[in-house]
């Protein structure tokens, strides 16, 4: 499972987000993303350049709360040169200006809603999002689970997972436990995001630097596939 940390608080790109990125590069993460908001198109177009040359897999999430912001938002990802857009649900134009453009595409599966984002939807409902995504040619899906309001998380995750099949499946909104983490594991995520979690201090509480807080979470994440190897 992969850890992707975001540069993100509160659902908002923070504003010394290159300062921090420095501040984690020797810990040589593969998975880097942020918001679409927060800082200006600049500052995301230096953060996804020395993102790309650190060698990690970008990724940006729409956060926009009306549809033509989210379509905006797809543009500016084209613009920007990212690997991996999440979010969004308009499916079908968001591909179109994607293009050729390489950008694997997660859109939101469920009913986001609000800023911050929270997810309705039942089970059943997600597993029908999800493989409606993959007949689209989608990557994968970027599903809030822990952001429900009427669904247990970790049954949305499942029935994303059959939703799925093979393809990738993002848990992204308020992952801030090692618990967490180890239960994405089991019910078949391969991949997480956690942001706030390390902003705040409270992933690892007993740390008192954002490098000891990543570097727990990735501990986390290694310890929760190793066990289940086991």
């Amino acid at each position: 499972m992969d850890f992707i940390f975001m540069l993100t608080r509160q659902d908002r790109t923070i504003a010394d987000c290159l300062a921090v990125l420095d501040l984690i590069l020797p810990l040589k993460l593969r998975h880097i993303g942020f918001k679409d908001v927060g800082v200006d198109k600049q500052t995301l177009s230096m953060l996804a350049e020395r993102i790309r040359k650190s060698g990690a897999i970008s990724y940006m999430e729409v956060v926009s709360t009306s549809p033509e912001d989210a379509l905006n938002s797809a543009r500016v990802a084209v613009e920007l040169g990212v690997d991996r857009l999440l979010g969004g649900t308009d499916v079908v134009r968001t591909q179109e200006i994607l293009g050729d453009s390489g950008i694997s595409y997660f859109p939101f599966c469920g009913f986001p809603s609000g800023h911050p984002t929270r997810l309705g939807g039942r089970p059943d409902q997600i597993e029908a999002h999800c493989r409606r995504f993959i007949a689209q040619g989608c990557a994968g899906t970027d599903l809030l689970a822990y952001r429900a309001t009427s669904a247990d998380p970790i049954e949305l995750v499942k029935a994303a997972r059959r939703g799925l099949g093979k393809k990738y499946l993002i848990v992204a909104g308020s992952v801030s436990t090692a618990d967490q983490i180890a239960a994405l594991h089991q019910a078949g995520a391969d991949a997480f995001t956690i942001g706030s979690a390390v902003f705040d201090g409270s992933y690892a509480e007993s740390m008192g630097s954002i490098v000891s807080q990543v570097a727990a979470i990735e501990a986390d994440c290694a310890a929760a596939s190793r066990a289940d190897a086991g």
